[in-house]
């Protein structure tokens, strides 16, 4: 570019000025560039899957960059059923993920255990991990996972307190975890999560 086009830019820029908040400036780089983490486990995950193909684009809201590494992630998506078993790992996962961090319930089994009322199932994902959007349907459809993002894209531009998220605790700190991982012999769940099964501790 030219010295006078140069000088004609400056002259431009000079001639108006934007305002703004720094926080309302960060919030919208924060909600139009959401990175996240499916954590697909049952028939929610395929259909989260056409919410990222073209015909509904999730990357017309920022969201298309899908990491599978929890520490390149901002929003997990829970998108199925959880069994106790998988419960620490989601809780691993979700300690990993980068601040600040969010999780969307997609479907009746991640947000409530569905028809699934057994001693293996988790009665939803919030019983080991807070939950920002509870997106219901077996399976909802795109729409209503769009619907889900724009309502957490929502909260983060108005900056909505979180207290489920500020007092929330890993349900496993005090435990040993290997003691917890899957195929362990001495596995064992925690009684915040134990007593929603019936399941003794």
């Amino acid at each position: 570019m030219s010295s006078q086009g140069t000088q004609s830019v400056d002259d431009l820029s000079r001639s108006f000025a934007l305002t703004t908040r720094l926080d309302a400036i960060v919030a919208w780089g924060q909600r139009n560039s959401l990175w996240p983490l499916p954590y697909g486990t049952a028939c929610c995950g395929i259909e989260l899957m056409s919410v990222m193909g073209p015909k509904y684009d999730l990357a017309r809201f920022g969201a298309e960059v899908v990491r599978f590494s929890p520490r390149q992630a901002d929003l997990l998506i829970v998108a199925g059923t959880i069994t106790e078993k998988m419960a620490p790992i989601l809780v691993r996962i979700y300690e990993q993920m980068l601040e600040p961090k969010y999780v969307l319930s997609m479907g009746a089994c991640a947000s409530s255990g569905g028809f699934y009322r057994a001693y293996h199932v988790l009665q939803g994902c919030d019983k080991v991990i807070p939950v920002d959007v509870y997106v219901p349907g077996c399976p909802p459809t795109p729409e209503a996972v769009l619907d889900g993002v724009m309502t957490l894209q929502k909260m983060i531009k108005d900056r909505t307190p979180r207290p489920w998220r500020d007092n929330w605790s890993s349900p496993y700190k005090n435990t040993n975890a290997d003691s917890v991982l899957p195929g362990s012999a001495t596995s064992r769940v925690p009684s915040s999560v134990a007593h929603l099964s019936g399941r003794p501790s």
